[in-house]
């Protein structure tokens, strides 16, 4: 990267900045989870060359403010490895274990000076994700229902609220906000990863859909009604099954 970044390297990565690079590193991202969804070892071991190339051009542009450099980086994540497995590079025992890890992160949050329990959760999350991990620090303070029927009855309440915001009674993009965020709080309750439950039922819809393009072919989807293209789908589903 330093070669790259000289004055006789390449004129495109000198211009980079940390904001210019960052829409590279979210597509790199994206990139290794789709290599992993297919099964793909070759594109997995080249997502992750490309992940880590995004990782050294920002130590690199660091490096040439006098911030940090790529061994700062490594060191960094060494330590902090260390610092949250004390039962295993210390003394500590593997009892109690999620007690000691809740420790050891709210002493890293107050080391940043971080007052609320929400304060480190980033921005730029993806906004499934983000709510999961809001979810999850409330309930880790004790705000959140013991049982999961009381998550069904706000979703139900949710609804209620859309239908007479529908009606003129409300706002209807607050209202469907709060039924998404009570969607993800029942897949929290019961274990799932609401982003990755919604990838993959994208994922098998697009396929279904596809096959459902093939099938008419040379015709298009538009020249069928719409009791047609549900015929068309539970075939395409049918056979996705089989």
């Amino acid at each position: 990267m330093s070669i790259l970044r000289s004055p006789n390297g390449c004129p495109w990565d000198r211009e980079q900045t940390h904001e210019s690079l960052l829409p590279y590193l979210l597509e790199e991202s994206y990139e290794f989870i789709d290599s992993v969804k297919s099964g793909d070892v070759d594109a997995m071991k080249e997502e992750l060359g490309d992940l880590l190339l995004q990782i050294a051009f920002h130590a690199q542009l660091a490096e040439e403010r006098g911030l940090f450099n790529f061994a700062d980086v490594d060191q960094a994540i060494s330590d902090k490895m260390v610092r949250r497995h004390p039962h295993v590079f210390g003394d500590a025992s593997s009892a109690d274990l999620d007690h000691r890890w809740e420790e050891l992160k709210h002493s890293e949050r107050e080391q940043k000076g971080l007052k609320s329990v929400l304060d480190d959760i980033p921005l730029a999350l993806p906004a499934v994700s983000r709510a999961e991990k809001i979810q999850r620090r409330a309930a880790k303070v004790g705000f959140d229902w013991d049982e999961i029927s009381p998550v069904f009855a706000k979703i139900e309440e949710e609804m209620d609220e859309i239908r007479r915001a529908i009606d003129g009674d409300g706002d209807i993009h607050e209202e469907v906000g709060d039924l998404l965020f009570a969607c993800v709080n029942l897949a929290r309750k019961l274990d799932v990863k609401a982003e990755m439950a919604l990838d993959d039922t994208n994922r098998k819809f697009e396929a279904r859909f596809r096959q459902m393009e093939t099938t008419v072919l040379p015709k298009s989807l538009a020249d069928y009604s719409l009791d047609e293209l549900e015929a068309l789908w539970v075939e395409a589903k049918n056979a996705q099954k089989g």
